[in-house]
């Protein structure tokens, strides 16, 4: 049995209540909520606003089980305001225009009124504005959850009404505090192996309340609970992550900043995150092949082949067995010698032809298939190539009245260094070639 333990910041709950564990353990005070010293206590943002008794409107960001909904009751009763609580899923504009009537009477009679809204990022637009004149004039204090970005989920004039208060999930010495308060809350000790507490806290994957909710399942057992009791008894949640807003987002700019780091550990760590999380294996490869060439480009053009055929192959044989041919891939990349000078120098052409509009090419490079065409001067002083010693004429071919310019500037690194002697070799002839040369 684990001899770990934490002490308790206060009294808890009396033991006949016959609520959830995670519902009896709920802190009874903002000192009491762990994980989120850094906007709770004295220097942090809401710390700061109840020390000074202004309590604004907020929205608490932060994954399942870190104390949003804790967090927001417990502000209504420091600050002595009526808490009024309502979910985005089960509410509706009706129920909306019920809350704020009431919190305009309640006004009326010198109450404030604290309107908390879970999942608030589940209004839409036209909901998410209806809010605007009641905080604006002072009649409800919003506070809104949210496990969403709320720059992404959020209406500007909404959030610009609002501080954000990032929450965190819990580390593990917050879950190993959340351990000793429902250890110290039961009749009974809690039989974990060290193994299986620790094992306990990686599933639990920062989420207090579903930590609590595991823990309950053994509230009732003799038995010593080993890691292979708890497989047994209990079902691994999938990491917290969706495909469709910032998890996706965050954990494919980790792969990619990592093989641009070249730590093909990382790079292989997010890799497989992302598969854990339910990814779309063809979508990571996908972003691997832009990662060949913005990357990597030319200093490998193997790179470009490597991550075509590792799509190929994924496309042949599926999940799980294609998943490693993208790994190959991933291991590629990131060791792969880096270069950004394909990249920067399309970016740097692409702007240059925004800028010079219409330009046409110099007539000698032009193509003459009718006399006309020929009469008037187009192909007239072209020099084929081929034709010449070094298999290069040196000609221009920039538009008349745009200066040569050098978009692609290759690294020394890779096979780069090989195109770098090519182009000054190229730049030497053109020099000798030229008129004024």
């Amino acid at each position: 049995m684990s001899k770990k333990s934490a002490p308790l910041l206060s009294p808890l709950l009396h033991q006949d209540t016959v609520a959830p564990l995670a519902e009896a353990l709920r802190p009874k005070s903002l000192a009491e909520v762990v994980g989120q010293d850094h906007v709770l206590d004295a220097n942090g943002m809401i710390g700061q606003m109840l020390a000074a008794q202004r309590l604004s409107s907020l929205v608490l960001w932060g994954p399942p089980g870190c104390g949003k909904t804790t967090i927001a009751r417990l502000l209504a009763q420091q600050a002595n305001v009526y808490f009024e609580p309502i979910s985005a899923i089960f509410s509706g504009v009706a129920d909306l225009r019920r809350v704020f009537d009431a919190a305009r009477e309640r006004l009326l009679e010198g109450r404030k009124t604290l309107l908390f809204v879970d999942e608030i990022h589940r209004f839409n637009r036209a909901q998410q504005d209806s809010f605007l004149p009641f905080v604006e004039q002072g009649v409800v204090t919003l506070v809104g959850a949210t496990t969403e970005n709320p720059s992404f989920e959020l209406n500007g004039a909404l959030l610009s009404r609002c501080q954000v208060a990032v929450l965190r999930r819990l580390n593990e010495a917050a879950l190993e505090q959340v351990i000793a308060r429902a250890q110290s809350y039961l009749s009974r000790p809690l039989l974990f192996t060290d193994a299986a507490r620790q094992q306990l806290i990686a599933m639990a994957d920062g989420d207090g309340r579903y930590l609590l909710n595991m823990i309950e399942q053994f509230t009732n057992t003799d038995e010593t609970i080993t890691p292979e009791l708890l497989a047994q008894r209990l079902q691994k949640r999938m990491p917290l992550y969706d495909k469709a807003q910032e998890g996706h987002y965050n954990l494919i700019s980790a792969l990619h900043k990592s093989m641009r780091g070249s730590d093909v550990d990382a790079a292989l760590y997010w890799y497989a995150r992302m598969l854990a999380g339910g990814e779309d294996p063809r979508y990571i490869a996908r972003r691997l092949i832009r990662f060949a060439s913005e990357d990597i480009g030319l200093a490998d053009p193997q790179a470009l082949v490597q991550t075509l055929s590792a799509l190929e192959a994924y496309e042949r044989l599926g999940s799980p067995e294609g998943e490693l041919n993208i790994a190959q891939a991933v291991i590629f990349l990131a060791t792969a010698p880096k270069s950004n000078a394909t990249y920067t120098a399309f970016k740097t052409a692409q702007a240059a032809a925004q800028q010079t509009g219409s330009l046409m090419p110099p007539a000698h490079i032009l193509n003459a298939p009718t006399k006309f065409m020929k009469d008037i001067g187009y192909g007239k002083g072209y020099a084929y190539d081929h034709d010449t010693v070094e298999g290069f004429s040196g000609q221009n071919y920039f538009p008349d009245g745009l200066k040569r310019q050098q978009f692609y500037q290759p690294v020394e690194r890779g096979f780069e260094r090989d195109i770098q002697k090519r182009l000054d070799y190229w730049a030497r002839l053109r020099s000798e070639k030229s008129p004024s040369g």
